[in-house]
């Protein structure tokens, strides 16, 4: 992709962190930027000439900040600093959350509120666009004062330390990298190792590319639930317009019943039992699913709000203010990030667990009506569907684990000076898993429902969900005898996390 995205002074949108965190955009820096960065930096070299201790400019962090460091030392303590806060452990987190990262540390670096000099937001972009990626291990930040250590690995990688891999994602000396793309390492000065690893970025940037996902899956929820709708002779009548935005005028319900009403439409096989169902209701995995995907859709909206304001936020702490004043604030602290990033673990695995329930239904004989048991070819000697149910429940009990929430906790650091976190890292890590979960069940349901649609014929499905079945026919077999199965999951799953399917759904949907 070559795009470019321009650091400005009035910030960023978060399609730009995704563009450059996924897609790999090229970053350039504004000339007003590095004018504003160059003047907000002169204040900050009048303070430490300054006699009078400042936060973060000439005294020690965290519980040692009572501590005046001559100027003779201070090199060493911004060396010190980053080193020592470099203290991740486990496994490499991926590498678009840490392209996030740095890109959300170098929005706020460009806000002129940290005063750093214009060379360290220049390297830090220079990284980015030389695809050199600092590793950042998955524990260390407790999401106050910021993600710490994540944010620490990557000043690491400025100063020409740490570990890094190239842009074919190859672990090589950081040197190395550096000299290749023709950067300098940064001796950093007075305030910038702080203004370097002070923020909520790793937990933002996980919360915008969570939302990006999510934004799909919803739609794809909405489709996959037509398709068992469809698969178990069920009606689309309750997903008429004037059963909700007139009754229960939530958006997200609106926007999902509209959706599964339009995926239905036109469908044979729901107008061969429109006159002759003896049935009164539908189950509510199938009647209710609007009402849980559309709450889905709301709590999207809410958690975009609040990422929207933490995306024009300028963290640091010391913060230079607009008359040149440093002042110390409690800005970094995660909890609106963290509880977003909860409140979507919930909602995730609530969408997971109704989409358990309708494949469920399906397999079996007493409420599938008249699908074969586990829709196997020869039941008895095949299985069918039986184990993707488990693999399924399976997924589901996992993201029902991952809903408890983290932010809710709490372990004091840093002698009690930083006694009350927000874990919203911790928050970001489990959402990130919850999301893939449920892409995963959501491929589970259209690989049975589809299956139970073939069963079906000669009635044919709908327009929009039969777009689907053909999809997933250009990759996955229909009926027949026992195989492989997971290799038919997986090739599902596929289909979701590429986008392939929700390409299909916008251009048979809009």
């Amino acid at each position: 992709m070559n795009t470019v995205v321009t650091l400005g002074l009035t910030g960023i949108s978060a399609d730009d962190v995704v563009k450059v965190a996924r897609h790999n955009a090229q970053v350039e820096v504004s000339t007003e930027v590095l004018d504003e960065l160059a003047r907000v930096r002169l204040q900050i070299d009048a303070l430490a000439a300054s006699d009078t201790p400042v936060y973060g400019v000439s005294t020690g962090f965290g519980a040692l900040a009572t501590r005046h460091i001559p100027s003779a030392d201070r090199a060493k303590l911004q060396r010190s600093l980053i080193r020592s806060h470099a203290a991740g452990m486990g496994q490499p987190v991926e590498h678009e959350v840490v392209r996030a990262l740095m890109f959300l540390r170098a929005k706020t670096l460009a806000s002129g509120r940290t005063g750093i000099r214009p060379v360290v937001l220049q390297t830090l972009v220079g990284l980015l666009n030389h695809g050199i990626t600092p590793v950042v291990r998955e524990y260390g930040s407790l999401g106050c004062s910021g993600d710490l250590a994540p944010l620490s690995h990557c000043a690491l990688v400025l100063m020409g330390e740490g570990e890094a891999t190239d842009r074919q994602g190859n672990l090589r000396p950081v040197p190395e990298l550096l000299a290749e793309a023709g950067l300098a390492p940064v001796e950093l000065a007075e305030k910038e190792g702080l203004a370097l690893i002070n923020g909520t970025d790793g937990m933002l940037g996980m919360l915008l590319m969570a939302l990006e996902d999510l934004s799909d899956l919803v739609d794809i929820a909405d489709v996959s639930a037509a398709m068992s709708v469809e698969a178990q002779l069920g009606t689309d009548q309750v997903f008429r317009p004037e059963l909700h935005a007139p009754l229960r005028p939530h958006p997200g319900q609106r926007t999902s019943a509209a959706n599964m009403f339009a995926a239905l439409a036109g469908s044979p096989i729901v107008a061969s039992h429109r006159e002759n169902d003896g049935r009164v209701q539908d189950a509510y995995s199938l009647r209710c699913s609007p009402q849980v995907t559309g709450a889905m859709r709301d709590t999207l909206d809410h958690a975009g709000r609040v990422a929207g304001r933490e995306l024009a936020a300028a963290i640091d702490n010391p913060v230079v203010l607009p008359d040149g004043q440093v002042s110390s604030n409690g800005n970094f602290h995660g909890a609106p990030v963290a509880y977003v990033l909860d409140f979507l673990a919930i909602a995730v695995a609530d969408l997971g667990s109704i989409a358990e329930r309708r494949t469920d239904r399906m397999l079996d004989p007493a409420r599938s009506r008249d699908l074969p048991p586990f829709l196997a070819d020869d039941p008895g000697v095949d299985s069918g569907m039986m184990i993707a149910q488990y693999t399924q429940a399976g997924l589901v009990a996992e993201n029902k684990r991952l809903a408890v929430p983290a932010s809710v906790d709490s372990i004091p650091s840093s002698a009690m000076q930083e006694d009350h976190v927000s874990l919203g890292w911790h928050a970001a890590r489990k959402l990130r898993t919850a999301v893939d979960n449920l892409r995963r069940i959501l491929a589970i349901e259209i690989v049975v429902a589809a299956r139970a649609l073939d069963l079906r014929r000669p009635l044919t499905p709908a327009r929009v969900t039969g777009a689907v079945l053909d999809l997933l026919r250009s990759t996955v077999d229909g009926p027949g005898p026992d195989r492989f199965l997971s290799a038919d999951l997986e090739a599902a799953y596929r289909l979701l996390d590429s986008g392939e399917l929700t390409r299909v759904l916008k251009a048979v949907m809009g």
